[in-house]
């Protein structure tokens, strides 16, 4: 659409895996046309990469759900007339996202002093696992092991459980959402000057921005260590109730809430006379206190005497119940893009609404160089 804030932005997208290809997804959301750069012999490492026994047309569900709507461009790196071709893309395109390995690029002649000799105006993005330099900077840039190596962790689960990292790919998704933020800015700098910049982020960068509020307060308060609650942990630095509970047929979540509050809400005196610095200092015992109580009724008994009283509170969803509620059928956030064979494949929208409107993308991820000989003929490769 002519009137999506990226219509006319070309973007390259050199990486693979999650990082740089959801920076890429994400433009292409707003309106960008986004070229797909892959080896012909075999592709995005992603395209093999299964969360599960699932493939759709020989290639992964992630690899579908992060490269919808791209043009398909295959080239060999070994190759110098491809290296050439990809060169030729570079100079017309608007962004580059990469995320090799550091050095990599630079031996391809693809890195931005080159690009921009190119094209001076390009905004040229990179992602690593930790920066470009530094004991860390060859280490595989993979998402648990950055999630290993920044702390977050020791955030997670229960005291006793050891190091506890997030069951998604967090590390992958923050780096690409905070290239996307720092590529939309130089569009609008450039908008104005002309000038291109070069956008840079990492992993580990990422991870650590992601746990600002937390690690501030621990660079604040003598730098003691982040204690997790021993029982229905979910926020190191907060006090009971923080965190979720079983009741007879379900869990229930409950934030931020002063005991007093809950507890002539729940009819639970043995908590209604503690003072406020009880509620850190004695917060297990609180928490298994709560525990014991709402596990001997149902979720929705629980629900319809705190959320009338203003309790922060919410029953603990699995993905059928999500996807079968009325409130998210109304947020409309799923579609079906479709295979160049025909195959249709269900997935997610993009999270942003321009003007009331979300971006609906058609197309599904391409295949291997799809799209190779139509862009070189457009391009003049």
């Amino acid at each position: 659409m002519s009137s999506d804030p990226l219509a006319g932005v070309l973007v390259l997208d050199m990486s693979q895996f999650l990082s740089g290809p959801f920076a890429a997804l994400r433009l292409g959301d707003l309106g960008a046309r986004v070229i797909k750069i892959e080896r012909p012999d075999g592709g995005d490492l992603c395209r093999r990469l299964y969360l599960t026994d699932t493939e759709i047309g020989g290639d992964s569900t992630l690899f579908h759900a992060i490269n919808r709507g791209k043009l398909g461009f295959a080239a060999d790196f070994k190759r110098p007339a491809d290296v050439a071709a990809v060169k030729g893309l570079m100079a017309k395109a608007d962004v580059v996202v990469q995320n090799f390995r550091p050095g990599v690029v630079e031996r391809l002649g693809l890195d931005y002093a080159s690009a921009k000799v190119l094209n001076p105006g390009v905004v040229y993005a990179s992602i690593t696992g930790y920066g470009e330099e530094g004991p860390w900077a060859k280490l595989p840039g993979q998402d648990l092991l950055a999630q290993a190596r920044s702390g977050l962790m020791w955030l997670n689960g229960d005291r006793d459980q050891g190091p506890v990292p997030f069951g998604l790919a967090i590390a992958d998704l923050l780096a690409g959402s905070a290239v996307v933020q720092g590529v939309l800015a130089a569009l609008v700098r450039r908008g104005r000057t002309g000038e291109g910049a070069h956008i840079e982020t990492s992993l580990i960068e990422a991870l650590v921005d992601f746990q600002f509020e937390v690690l501030t307060t621990h660079l604040n308060d003598g730098g003691r260590a982040p204690l997790r609650s021993e029982f229905r942990n979910a926020h190191a630095y907060l006090a009971a109730p923080y965190g979720v509970y079983a009741t007879r047929d379900g869990w229930l979540a409950i934030a931020m809430t002063p005991l007093d509050k809950l507890a002539k809400a729940l009819d639970l005196p043995s908590i209604a006379a503690l003072p406020d610095k009880a509620a850190f200092e004695r917060r297990d015992e609180i928490k298994h206190l709560i525990a014991d109580h709402v596990a001997t009724a149902p979720t929705g008994h629980w629900l319809a005497l705190m959320q009338p009283a203003d309790i922060w509170c919410a029953q603990v969803l699995d993905w059928p119940a999500l996807l079968e509620s009325e409130a998210f059928r109304r947020l409309d956030m799923l579609q079906t893009v479709i295979r160049p064979e025909g195959q249709p494949v269900r997935t997610t929208r993009s999270p942003i609404r321009i003007d009331g409107e979300r971006e609906d993308c058609r197309s599904a991820a391409p295949r291997i160089g799809e799209h190779t000989e139509a862009l070189r003929m457009e391009m003049g490769l």
